[in-house]
């Protein structure tokens, strides 16, 4: 069998170059069906959208076309290789956007001279979207492009790197904290790695309620006394005398790795509290080996972002159900109330009983709620319903409260 690389070569290249290709949704087989697709029939629906531009989401594929964008400057583990090099990531989310929520997507690699001509870019060509995806931009400048685009744009603008990562930990970490015995409110919690990850997830564990939460990052504990710490991330500076990794992990309930390979060494978590939350998540390496850190502490519960290990953390578990959920609420933003939602039936969903076609898919005889299985299964159809239809409700009763 050929090596990996030389698998995922041919699979990109072969038969067709790529992954995506474009159809035609309406016929085109006679005289008549170009006289409806071109000229002359095309000028009734843009006269209806001149006069409405709502029509659009009628007359148009608007309502169901995402933009998954990226300027190539944090790709994978692979660092700034730059907007072209991201094209292939960007392809792969688009096939996963249709494979999982029947979502279109155009992928948009902008190669921009600075943080202002990329923003502008995404604004003159969002007309032609119902939804942004921004994918793979490095921190701090991740944080200013999203803020700035949420303020100017009127369809959902959504940092997938930032918050469909930090739903789906939120949603995790609901499930092992009850089966070790915890909660939100009371755990101790630490991260390792304040990027775009670390500080979306910290925040939205905020939202729905945790209390005590401490960043840790290359420099450090994120305290107060820090004067190194962008705007964006001020907001979770802790007040303490703490400075290190080593200093935070005595009496830690759970561990958030979204950092680098064997970050966390073992001698830590032995530190941690009785029944220990571990979710090392930093790819294609986690902050610690499974193995490794079940040979220390065999009360933990553990997750990463491999699939060859139980519990994985992996972002297509969210992204293309919070925008379906947007896109048929017809949202205008992806709000916190709506990631919450996510999170939450993430976590009921794995609680359920687990139908046979996901088992067939995983070629398992049976999975159950517990340790191994605190989130559900990407090929596990039911999260379409779940998980878009509680995004949906959440985004129409904010929608509802703010006319009300």
């Amino acid at each position: 069998m050929p090596d990996m690389k030389q698998r995922a070569l041919d699979y990109h290249a072969l038969p067709t170059p790529g992954k995506l290709s474009v159809e035609s949704s309406k016929p085109c087989a006679t005289a008549a069906d170009l006289a409806l697709a071109y000229t002359p029939g095309v000028a009734e629906p843009v006269k209806a959208i001149y006069q409405d531009p709502a029509a659009a989401y009628r007359y148009t594929n608007k309502g169901n076309l995402v933009a998954v964008i990226t300027d190539g400057t944090a790709v994978l583990g692979l660092g700034n290789v730059g907007a072209l090099a991201g094209k292939p990531v960007m392809e792969g989310k688009a096939v996963l956007f249709k494979r999982f929520a029947n979502i279109d997507v155009f992928d948009i690699e902008v190669t921009a001279p600075s943080i202002e001509s990329f923003i502008e870019t995404v604004v003159n060509i969002a007309p032609t979207f119902g939804g942004i995806n921004l994918e793979d931009i490095a921190a701090p400048h991740c944080f200013r492009i999203e803020r700035e685009l949420r303020a100017r744009l009127d369809i959902p603008v959504f940092h997938d790197d930032q918050h469909g990562t930090a739903a789906i930990i939120a949603g995790a970490l609901l499930n092992a904290l009850e089966l070790q015995g915890k909660t939100l409110p009371t755990a101790r919690i630490v991260f390792l790695g304040a990027g775009a990850a670390g500080m979306a997830t910290a925040r939205l564990l905020k939202a729905m309620g945790a209390q005590d939460i401490v960043l840790v990052d290359i420099a450090g504990v994120l305290h107060s006394g820090r004067d190194d710490i962008s705007d964006y991330g001020r907001d979770l500076l802790r007040q303490t005398s703490a400075r290190t990794l080593a200093d935070v992990m005595p009496g830690a309930d759970v561990f958030i790795g979204v950092s680098a390979a064997n970050a966390l060494p073992p001698d830590l978590l032995k530190l941690m509290a009785p029944s220990p939350v571990v979710f090392a998540l930093a790819n294609p390496d986690p902050e610690i080996l499974p193995a490794t850190a079940m040979a220390v502490r065999d009360d933990l519960i553990m997750a990463t972002g491999r699939s060859d290990f139980p519990n994985q953390v992996n972002n297509a578990l969210c992204f293309p159900y919070l925008f379906r959920g947007a896109l048929d609420a017809k949202a205008r933003q992806i709000t916190t109330g709506m990631q919450v939602a996510a999170a939450h039936a993430l976590a009921a969903l794995a609680r359920e009983e687990v139908p046979q076609a996901v088992l067939d898919a995983y070629a398992i005889s049976e999975l159950h709620f517990g340790r191994d299985y605190i989130i559900p299964k990407p090929f596990d159809p039911r999260l379409l319903e779940k998980v878009a239809g509680a995004v949906a409700e959440a985004a129409r009763a904010e929608m509802a409260a703010a006319v009300a």
